[in-house]
């Protein structure tokens, strides 16, 4: 056989692993589509559900930020149980809690009994937010890695656009309220829950499916199966290979006692400090103040219910168009060029957003009206704050956590991270209508701050993972735990 058949025969078997493992990754995101799916679905319910069971303004941002509760302890809990149960196993439960908990709100008669399912629909999608950029980070070759692990954002963001445009139209169906009956005498509002059946449905049909993580086998010393699952993924002659770079790493970690994430900083390893961190800082900036009450706010300063309903669901399409781009990006320019650009859009477009929120007025009910052009300026940077971010940090940080630890403690380090990004979530969630009651361009102003102390964040502290493999990131660690890298 000629050499230039040889090359072409090896790039067809390379292409072939290519779209198998793109294929479980693509499967394995899925997780984020019901993230994604979960976060958005009480924008359009959120006014019914406080009208219906009567609640106060307070009680309104529990109702909303319940589920962050449970998300938090789904995400800090299912990387030691992903340990111990494996990756595609613990997929099968997220998808049988968010079953559970789609239908069980759809019928909730009262607001602890509300609270309590979507409690339990957080654990699911804490678990899942956790365990799909872990399996994908563990399967995906280190010259594709980062866009393969940006479908997990991906994912989040059709969730997100498909939430909302569901609840558009299920409120459309209603008479643009969904307070109102639709099918089966229940409220649309009901509906808008009850839908998330068919994603967790799917969603545990492709767990069963998937092939588990080869680094999790060698890890629990199934080598044959590990060697099985990575001629799936990798070409033949480099099986045996990538195996044994990955029993070195996994051994590597084992004598530097790197398979607890417990550190004597403050109790952590410093890589998972930075993880923490920059999970923090990826809610900090307010991004889901835009997928949960964006609808509510727009009517607040003068929008109709229809055209606040249309401009959550073109901010949601923005955010998937953007996340796009960021996949064709990240392995081309890097992750921290990406973050910094991200930042520093950010930081512009929340300042813009505070000072066109410090020229409202009272309008009918004392809530507040922007006047003039100070509407449409506010709508534009809103926009503009979406596209830095869902261009950057949005899918970045689920890549970062994927890759940026050693392989003994990547599930559980990821759930450390993950935990604390949707503790972040929940508290600006939770604080978002008191601080928005006292004062918008305040709120805001808080955070374009936390947009403007991410930009140093990652000048200082955050790797340059582009083109590494887990493996050699893990040697980097042993010798320099805490590096800005470039």
């Amino acid at each position: 056989m000629s050499a230039t058949a040889e090359r072409r025969n090896e790039s067809n078997g390379s292409g072939t692993h290519t779209a198998k493992v793109t294929a479980f990754a693509i499967a394995a995101a899925v997780g984020g589509f019901l993230f994604g799916f979960d976060s958005s679905v009480i924008n359009g319910a959120e006014k019914a559900v406080t009208s219906q069971f009567q609640l106060s303004a307070g009680g309104a941002g529990f109702a909303v930020a319940s589920a962050l509760i449970g998300c938090a302890f789904g995400a800090y809990f299912s990387g030691r149980i992903a340990d111990r149960l494996g990756r595609t196993r613990v997929m099968f439960i997220a998808a049988i809690l968010f079953f559970i908990s789609s239908l069980a709100v759809g019928f909730a008669f009262n607001t602890v009994d509300f609270v309590i399912w979507r409690l339990v629909g957080g654990l699911g999608i804490g678990t899942a937010s956790v365990i799909a950029p872990a399996y994908i980070s563990e399967v995906a070759p280190k010259q594709i890695r980062g866009t393969l692990a940006s479908f997990q954002q991906l994912a989040i963001t059709v969730g997100i656009f498909a939430a909302l445009l569901s609840d558009q139209l299920l409120a459309a169906g209603a008479n643009n309220n969904a307070a109102n009956a639709l099918w089966g005498g229940l409220e649309a509002w009901r509906w808008m829950f009850i839908v998330g059946v068919v994603p967790s449905v799917v969603y545990g049909i492709l767990a069963l499916a998937l092939p588990e993580s080869p680094r999790y086998l060698a890890a629990q010393g199934r080598t044959d199966d590990a060697r099985d699952v990575l001629a799936k993924i990798v070409p033949s002659d480099t099986v045996d290979m990538s195996l044994d770079e990955i029993r070195e790493g996994i051994e590597r970690d084992s004598k530097e006692r790197k398979g607890s994430v417990r550190g004597k900083r403050f109790g952590l390893q410093p890589i998972v400090w930075i993880g923490i961190i920059m999970a923090v800082f990826q809610q900090f900036v307010g991004i889901n103040v835009i997928f949960y009450y964006s609808t509510t706010l727009w009517q607040a300063v003068g929008f109709k219910p229809s055209q606040s309903f249309l401009i959550s669901t073109i901010s949601s399409a923005i955010n998937l168009v953007m996340t796009f781009i960021a996949i064709w990006l990240v392995d081309r320019v890097g992750r921290r060029p990406l973050m910094l650009a991200g930042s520093a859009g950010m930081t512009v477009a929340l300042i813009m957003v505070a000072i066109a929120f410090s020229q409202s007025t009272p309008g009918a009910g004392g809530a507040p009206s922007l006047p003039g052009a100070w509407g449409p300026i506010a709508l534009v940077f809103a926009n503009i704050f979406v596209i830095s971010f869902s261009a950057t940090w949005g899918p970045l940080m689920w890549v970062l956590l994927g890759e940026m630890f050693p392989n003994r403690i990547r599930a559980a380090a990821l759930g450390v991270g993950s935990a604390a990004n949707w503790i972040a979530n929940f508290v600006v969630t939770i604080t978002f209508p008191a601080l928005s009651s006292f004062n918008l361009a305040f709120t805001y102003g808080i955070y374009a701050l936390f947009a403007l102390l991410s930009f140093f964040f990652v000048l200082t502290k955050i790797p340059e993972t582009k083109g590494r493999s887990l493996e050699e990131m893990g040697v980097e660690q042993a010798e320099a735990p805490v590096r800005a890298g470039a």
